[in-house]
């Protein structure tokens, strides 16, 4: 403690406008209120940020606002756009008036590239209906086609930017600005994690270059830090600085761990189980409980051939991503909450040329493994428990940018959800008859959010964080649950 006074013997440390009041005198009202509320009955209960906070373990399993099937989710983000009309969103009207401008029937229509003026692409790929559902997919993705009747496409999805870092961060967090906390930090916040002994929240970026907004995507926000995506990493060091350094023992370095977290712990007052402090005393520990656990999980040798072989880990194209997918299955096996993967390099499905060579390529990579992802869920009897999300930031317009390519769409694009409690075989929404905008049962980013939080337990506008005076939510004051894609 001593190392926190200053020269004329006052305490250095910053103070928090909380704790000057409280110390100000304001700390007796508050035992009073606090006192008063308890006996009232009205303190917070459940889930909320009181409950959230009243003990040192914030990452503790929490009971949702009711029974759920979802107990963990992996999020496959396709980071560049994918094209909805493409892949998942057949459009013979497209096809039909292909190579002439958007009727003006469609009303005016302007972006910052005035692609209205573009003449109308058909579909690069023909479109064919797969299971008993018949739900149409195009013949990019003949893997995940056959997997349609455990999917639930959602073809009227809409957002609110034109950008990629901005539609990045409302697809990840509710909000086009940067600095709210990811989706990911919202689940484990309101579930906790069942496995100690690995990061609640785990994010695979695709290795080739990281999503357009970068690590705010997957950022905590005003949270507390310890809910925050972890990274993870290819290759033999799948989590940086994990390993301890040359010539230390697990014994010392547990020893080392044990002094510097009584050193903190000493610094760490009361009510401040919330605060940055108390997170970094968490990261320690879990950090050094990795080190022992962590690498089991990556270890993939005793996998199967059979096995390998479904996420196509034996072919050049498909082993990268289908390594991912099969490491997102090994963590929700042992208890991680959430897992999001990034399929894509900083450009990804930005197709703005090429559309046909660039989506060819990724789906090659991706669909194989996305496919044997579910399949292996399913097997497992994991699927029942696992939400499985496949989307990116927003999609792509019916018209040309230059003669093969498509620009930004984020005003009707597709994204479908398995598992988790999710109605299999199931279509909602349309975008209108060339898929420029959603408009038939139309979902916001908000909705699809609002629907995730409710298959794992939580009613979205319960589910809050007070910050600012403010009771913080993930879908803000928007939101609706897709009754219709549930179970």
């Amino acid at each position: 403690m001593s190392a926190c006074l200053g020269p004329n013997g006052f305490d250095t440390r910053p103070t928090s406008r909380r704790d000057f009041l409280r110390r100000a005198g304001g700390g007796f009202g508050m035992l009073a209120l606090t006192s008063i509320l308890d006996r009232e009955g009205l303190l917070a209960s459940g889930v909320g940020h009181d409950a959230r906070f009243s003990n040192h373990d914030p990452l503790q399993p929490q009971t949702p606002h009711f029974s759920a099937k979802a107990k963990s989710v992996i999020f496959l983000f396709m980071s560049g756009g994918p094209s909805h009309v493409d892949l998942f969103d057949p459009k013979p009207e497209l096809i039909r008036l292909a190579g002439q401008p958007i009727p003006e029937s469609f009303g005016a229509f302007k972006t910052r590239r005035k692609v209205a003026k573009n003449k109308l692409l058909a579909p690069v790929r023909p479109f064919e209906k797969h299971g008993q559902s018949g739900i149409e997919v195009s013949e990019f993705l003949p893997n995940i086609a056959g997997c349609v009747d455990d999917i639930c496409l959602l073809r009227g999805c809409h957002g609110d930017s034109v950008t990629h870092p901005e539609s990045v961060y409302l697809m990840n967090t509710g909000s086009i600005l940067m600095g709210r906390p990811s989706l990911g930090s919202w689940v484990t916040y309101g579930l906790g994690t069942e496995n100690r002994n690995m990061p609640a929240f785990v994010v695979m970026p695709d290795p080739k270059g990281w999503v357009k907004g970068g690590a705010p995507a997957w950022g905590n926000g005003y949270m507390p830090s310890v809910h925050q995506g972890t990274i993870l990493r290819g290759g033999e060091s799948p989590i940086l600085h994990l390993d301890n350094p040359k010539g230390i023992s697990a014994d010392q370095q547990s020893r080392t761990i044990d002094f510097v977290n009584d050193l903190n712990r000493e610094a760490l007052g009361s009510g401040d189980e919330g605060s940055e402090l108390a997170a970094r005393i968490a990261a320690y520990e879990l950090a050094f409980r990795m080190q022992t656990h962590a690498p089991d999980v990556v270890d993939i040798s005793n996998e199967s051939q059979a096995t390998r072989k479904l996420y196509g880990m034996e072919e050049k194209q498909t082993a990268d991503f289908g390594l991912r997918c099969l490491l997102a299955r090994r963590m929700v096996e042992r208890g991680v909450r959430f897992v999001q993967l990034y399929c894509g390099d900083t450009n990804g499905w930005d197709g703005h040329s090429d559309v046909e060579g660039n989506h060819a390529q990724l789906c090659a990579a991706s669909d194989l493994p996305v496919a044997g992802l579910l399949k292996d869920l399913k097997s497992r009897g994991l699927l029942d428990s696992t939400l499985v999300i496949w989307g990116g930031e927003f999609g792509r317009m019916p018209m040309s940018e230059g003669s093969d390519g498509r620009d930004h769409n984020p005003h009707g694009f597709s994204m479908w959800l398995a598992g988790g409690g999710v109605k299999g075989g199931n279509v909602i929404g349309a975008t209108d008859a060339v898929g420029l905008r959603a408009e038939q049962d139309k979902t916001h980013v908000h909705d699809i959010h609002a629907t995730i939080l409710h298959l794992l337990g939580f009613d979205h506008t319960r589910l809050t964080f007070r910050h600012n005076g403010r009771e913080e939510r993930l879908t803000d004051v928007s939101g609706n649950v897709i009754s219709r894609a549930l179970a």
